[in-house]
């Protein structure tokens, strides 16, 4: 997720110690008579998903899983691009001899001004200089500083995500052993990061703690002048988020979604060859390689618990099968895996209670679209129907100043979609020519502000959403005239239809808010923050917990060092 970023992972429940992977979670019905057999037994675990109803009337889903092809149309519609993805987890499981392929993009963005001027920024740092100096020479000056400071930020956050946070033991009657250990763990956590911020020094922790706590809008000011280029930024900060450029906080999600990097370069964002869901296919091969066994269409109905000992005993799917496992680890919102999936009665109160007033609130609505030719932009002299530079990344589309932005945002927080959506623009078939026929291209719009309840009307009124496509069509027209006339069909999906067809709860990519009070110690909920769950041998290892949202793989990997430590210590 990023998602830059975005396509937070959704939904999977694994029965995972003895070797058994199922696909993920269901909904709250409990087998009415369950038959007691196990699954085969393979060699090794793996999280994958298997179409799963979850709340009623809503689907359990992954993030980046292909999606269906539009009704008369032979494209794959693929959800945006990868950069946050761990560097350890590309080359631990080299992904690349399974099939990944990145297709690194530059420029990285483009800017078009209804005033005739746009702005692209990559990772060329001449092109960089010479775009901005045409809005701001100060500013010109200014970006390099800027992206040298956040690369020294991200080199602090880089420990941090790759690590589980020290969390205090819920077990107050724990062994001596247990204890000692605790210790230890949490001493080796803060002795790195102690070490890191030595390396920063003080004057850069000092900004750091700055950029985590500030609006965006305070971090940009600060650095620049020119109101296309900090709304241009800006973007970031608000990403997938029931939140503004002056929402506090919104400095650190502007930090989390720079930090990724595609071939060791920081910042840059790749379109994936084949569209996402090529990612979930490289991770199989690795692991069917490996002898994992993978098992899909398996709906889980319930996470079994005993309520004696408080210890999950394995899963019970819709069928009435029980995979019986001493390990289950949950790839769901944290919602949908404790709400919907564990019986409420094995949780303490004030957990559940967490769990359930979180932040799971989203303003995204994606809208996949199919056209007859590329979008020609009025401020581009040149034409370019087989693809310029102003094609190759994200196009932001109503984003000239970050007030329009905010706007945006102060009307769908009263219940209202934006009369002037922001929206970033993706054609990965520039770059991707497998993902469309010749002559057509798929287009992603990933649009912002839409609240997942509408003050007046449904978003399950056709009309509603019609009108509401034919709104973002329009502001891309003042752009690219005749973007209307070259669409050939589409599907949107609000916050409703992620949460339904994705399991993503509230419709939010990230499996829940990434404000500063829900995220590393408070990710998912106070004193649940290392990825074990009040259920004993249950995990979590979404985007729920820490460090948060974007296709990175880091919470799985975290989470499995865990249960490895665990199973260790036994």
């Amino acid at each position: 997720m990023p998602l830059h970023r975005r396509g937070g992972v959704g939904l999977r429940v694994v029965a995972a110690a003895q070797g058994q992977a199922l696909g993920r979670g269901g909904d709250r019905r409990r087998p009415q008579r369950p038959r007691r057999r196990r699954l085969p037994r393979p060699h090794g675990t793996l999280r994958r998903r298997a179409g799963a109803p979850g709340h009623p009337g809503r689907r359990s889903g992954v993030g980046v899983r292909p999606r269906p092809r539009l009704p008369l149309l032979p494209l794959q519609l693929p959800p945006h691009f990868l950069s946050l993805l761990r560097p350890a987890i590309l080359r631990d499981l080299e992904l690349e001899r399974h099939g990944l392929k990145l297709l690194p993009r530059s420029p990285s963005s483009f800017t078009p001004c209804l005033d005739g001027r746009y702005l692209l920024l990559g990772p060329d740092a001449d092109l960089n200089h010479s775009e901005i100096s045409k809005f701001s020479k100060k500013d010109a000056l200014a970006y390099p500083r800027y992206e040298e400071q956040l690369e020294k930020f991200c080199k602090l956050m880089d420990f941090v995500i790759d690590s589980a946070p020290p969390e205090i033991r819920q077990e107050f009657h724990a062994s001596m052993v247990d204890r000692m250990k605790d210790r230890v763990d949490k001493s080796a956590f803060w002795g790195g990061l102690l070490r890191h911020a030595i390396q920063q020094g003080q004057k850069n922790m000092v900004e750091f703690f700055d950029l985590l706590v500030s609006p965006a809008s305070k971090i940009l000011n600060y650095w620049f002048e020119s109101e296309v280029l900090k709304a241009t930024l800006a973007t970031d900060a608000v990403i997938g988020a029931m939140a503004g450029v002056n929402t506090p906080g919104s400095g650190y999600v502007l930090l989390h979604h720079v930090m990724g990097e595609t071939g060791g370069q920081r910042g840059v964002w790749a379109y994936v060859q084949g569209g996402m869901g090529s990612v979930s296919s490289a991770i199989s091969k690795a692991a069917l390689e490996a002898g994992v066994q993978i098992v899909t269409n398996a709906e889980v109905s319930q996470v079994m618990v005993n309520e004696t000992t408080g210890k999950v005993e394995g899963v019970a799917l819709a069928d009435g099968t029980e995979v019986h496992s001493p390990i289950v680890l949950s790839n769901a919102t944290p919602y949908k895996t404790f709400v919907d999936l564990v019986p409420a009665n094995v949780l303490p109160e004030d957990f559940l209670c967490a769990i359930k007033t979180a932040d799971y609130s989203s303003a995204t609505t994606k809208i996949n679209v199919a056209v007859d030719r590329l979008p020609q932009f009025h401020c581009c002299k040149d034409i370019n129907p087989e693809g310029g530079p102003e094609h190759m990344g994200t196009i932001h589309i109503g984003s000239e100043s970050m007030e329009e932005i905010d706007l945006a945002y102060r009307e769908a927080a009263g219940g209202v979609s934006s009369k002037r959506p922001v929206i970033e623009m993706t054609i990965p078939s520039v770059l991707d020519k497998t993902i469309s026929p010749p002559g057509q291209h798929v287009i992603n719009l990933f649009v912002q502000y839409t609240p997942y309840k509408l003050s007046e009307g449904s978003w399950q009124d056709s009309n509603v959403r019609k009108s509401f496509a034919e709104r973002c069509f329009s502001l891309i027209d003042e752009y690219a005239p005749g973007f209307r006339s070259s669409v050939v069909g589409y599907d949107m999906l609000t916050p409703p239809d992620l949460e339904r067809e994705f399991g993503l709860t509230g419709g939010n990519i990230f499996h829940g808010a990434m404000g500063l009070d829900s995220l590393f110690l408070m990710r998912p909920a106070k004193g649940w923050s290392d990825y074990r769950t009040p259920v004993k041998g249950l995990y979590l290892c979404g985007s729920g917990a820490h460090p948060g949202g974007g296709v990175m793989g880091a919470p799985g990997r975290n989470a499995v060092s865990v249960v490895l430590e665990d199973l260790k210590a036994k």
